[in-house]
């Protein structure tokens, strides 16, 4: 069986988030989008189901959290170099994200994050590939 990966985040406004997170890379699918959420293939077997706010609350039985008070999570996606995460970092505060925290440089491991438009967080990292 072919496993995924499928997070799902409530958006205020899910035509703003996907064309956000368009901008990173992140693939549009039609086949499984409409007015309420946009589903976003990040890379083959990880997906982000976009959902406003509305919909998202009918999927659960418990308030939504309010990302820029709280977080529940921090999502990290792994890049191929230094380059790509500073790419990314650059789309992302392009397109309105807030930059979390300066790149931290470890030597073997370097990384950065920011907050999407709604708050969730997202870091980026690249590490150093051992044989």
């Amino acid at each position: 069986m072919k496993q995924n990966i499928i997070f799902n985040l409530p958006v205020q406004d899910v035509e703003k988030s996907r064309a956000f997170f368009a901008a990173l890379g992140f693939r549009p699918n039609p086949r499984f989008s409409n007015e309420q959420a946009a589903f976003m293939d990040i890379v083959d077997g990880m997906h982000v189901m976009l959902s406003s706010e509305t919909f998202f609350q009918s999927l659960i039985n418990k308030p939504v959290v309010n990302a820029r008070q709280a977080n529940e999570v921090v999502i990290c996606l792994s890049c191929d170099s230094r380059e790509e995460v500073d790419s990314l970092i650059a789309r992302a505060a392009a397109g309105g994200a807030r930059i979390a925290h300066p790149p931290e440089d470890h030597g073997f491991m370097y990384d950065q994050g920011f907050e999407d438009l709604d708050g969730h967080l997202w870091n980026l990292v690249w590490v150093e590939a051992r044989d």
